[in-house]
């Protein structure tokens, strides 16, 4: 790496200071707030592969929270792709979240506010690619930031290595190999985000990837109606419940943890908004086909481990001036989550 940055000569007192001022440097700005209350170490090395910015970190547990005033102090945005090689990440980043672990990878859009929660100490290898050379609009992207992306197959299957291995040789390449390779990793991702468009094509109409793709999008234009349930889909597609359950089997989540996971991923985004005259919460929940608001604030504390109104006023302090602390969600599996 051309360059080394660790906390280890620098006194205790400085070295949050110094640890924001090489984010914001190496990566992107942003606020960091260390977790347990313990010294703080961190080693950042960072170098770069063509148009890429890469870096591989090493730090204990902290949060860090990129807002709205972080955004507008960048010249440049990026699209981020971490690699976990250690410790597990927390992204949280237009209503969503995902949970990383080793050999896993999430994406994120620093053009977009987002939030990282580091519980333990950690290892990631990071690479930016600059969002103006990717090509895609701001649509396709919102369909992998803030996610993780399996890496047992597809494109994630190749990625994994392939970026793990550009980020440890970033200093041994020639300048016509670097930008041979920052163009490889592009037109990758290019084909990952492709990978999650929905299936077309009167050919693959009666495929079972494009059914599925289908009933999500349907599912997803639906939300607000709170008698959405499985037997009202299955009969929109023709097909038995028994069917539609069978189809999601591989999907790693039900068809109604999945309706639930969507409504609460859209009730976070709207929360999350802020301003002057915004909906209440209970307006919020209804519109997103929660009825009992009761029942909404269970299930949301349930997958985001703070309540709505907790949830609206973490965004309200970071969107106004990055110095709030950010409460990141608790890492919960789906089968955890309340009923």
């Amino acid at each position: 790496m051309n360059l080394v940055l660790t906390t280890a000569a620098v006194p205790k007192k400085d070295q949050l200071a110094y640890w924001c001022e090489a984010l914001a440097e190496t990566r992107v700005p942003m606020a960091v707030t260390p977790r347990g209350g313990r010294p703080f170490a961190g080693r950042l090395a960072t170098g770069r592969v063509g148009c890429l910015r890469v870096a591989t970190v090493e730090a204990d547990a902290y949060r860090a929270g990129r807002t709205t005033s972080h955004i507008a102090r960048s010249a440049e945005q990026f699209v981020g792709i971490g690699v976990q090689i250690s410790g597990r990440t927390t992204l949280a980043q237009g209503g969503r979240r995902a949970d990383a672990g080793p050999g896993d990878l999430y994406v994120y859009d620093t053009a977009q506010p987002y939030f990282l929660d580091h519980p333990e100490r950690f290892s990631v290898r990071i690479v930016h690619m600059p969002r103006r050379a990717l090509g895609l609009s701001d649509a396709e992207l919102r369909r992998v930031t803030g996610t993780v992306i399996g890496t047992g197959h597809g494109c994630g299957a190749v990625l994994m290595p392939f970026l793990t291995t550009l980020v440890d040789s970033a200093d041994s390449y020639s300048p016509t190999a670097a930008g041979r390779l920052a163009t490889s990793v592009i037109e990758l991702f290019a084909t990952l985000v492709e990978e999650t468009a929905p299936a077309t094509g009167a050919e693959e109409e009666t495929s079972r990837g494009h059914l599925v793709a289908r009933i999500r999008d349907h599912i997803d234009r639906n939300l607000g109606d709170p008698a959405l349930a499985p037997e009202g889909i299955a009969k929109a597609h023709h097909i038995s419940v028994r069917y539609l359950h069978r189809l999601f089997e591989d999907e790693g989540i039900t068809v109604g943890r999945l309706v639930q996971r969507r409504r609460l991923e859209e009730c976070a985004r709207e929360l999350g908004r802020g301003g002057r005259a915004a909906p209440t919460v209970s307006s919020v929940a209804q519109r997103w086909g929660f009825v009992n608001p009761a029942h909404f604030s269970r299930v949301f504390r349930g997958a985001y481990g703070i309540s709505p109104r907790e949830w609206r006023s973490v965004q309200a302090a970071w969107n106004d001036d990055g110095s709030g602390t950010f409460a990141a969600p608790e890492r919960r599996s789906l089968h955890q989550l309340p009923g």
